[in-house]
């Protein structure tokens, strides 16, 4: 039996109420970035294009659309810290996102701590169970397949410390559901949670 599609060409719309793309490729990790000026102002801002990219030396990513507060201080600075978002600190992430001037303090307006951090000069989330602190590898702006270029900034950064909170370690071995991280879905307003009961295990086949 024949299972229509609705296929679409992007550049030609969707033609749908919103963009499905976002929800395709998802939930997605949530790339919470906390940063510092070169001025010394602090900034912290999620990202909803995040992930882990390579082991060693460990690399993360997230993409910004637009050359934001965060690019621009990571350029400045070459630092940044990534702390993972979670159910209980969802509506603080959520604050954090808010369209303010350079020199708002993102850290006092969600009532979150700034933290220092033990390698880099940017400040961590202190709430946040789970930190890494990063050194800018990689910023690259980003382009169709044509070549033109689009207004969105990839940043790369390795990870030079990392923070976990040790109530999270079950015999030395990190519980992903224990810290209740939240993850980005693909509509307006939509969010997804990790819990033990979405775990199964599958081992490579030798």
């Amino acid at each position: 039996m024949h299972t229509p599609f609705h296929f679409y060409e992007p550049r030609d719309g969707h033609r749908l109420p919103h963009d499905p793309f976002n929800a395709i490729v998802g939930p997605r990790p949530i790339g919470w970035i906390s940063s510092r000026s070169g001025a010394g102002v602090p900034n912290l801002a999620p990202y909803s294009f995040f992930n882990a990219f390579n082991y060693t030396p460990p690399i993360v990513g997230f993409a910004s659309i637009g050359y934001k507060d965060t690019v621009r201080n990571i350029e400045e600075t070459g630092e940044f810290c990534w702390n993972l978002a979670t159910r209980p600190l969802a509506e603080r992430m959520n604050l954090s996102c808010a369209a303010v001037a350079p020199e708002v303090d993102e850290f006092a307006l969600a009532g979150l701590t700034a933290a220092p951090s033990r390698v880099v000069g940017a400040p961590r989330v202190a709430e946040s169970p789970v930190g890494m602190e990063c050194r800018l590898s990689q910023l690259i702006q980003l382009q169709g397949a044509d070549g033109a270029q689009v207004p969105t900034w990839l940043v790369l950064g390795e990870v030079v410390g990392v923070h976990i909170d040790a109530a999270l370690l079950k015999d030395g071995v990190y519980d992903t559901a224990a810290a209740r991280p939240i993850l980005r879905g693909g509509g307006p307003a939509d969010y997804f949670s990790v819990g033990p009961e979405q775990l199964f295990r599958m081992f490579r086949p030798t």
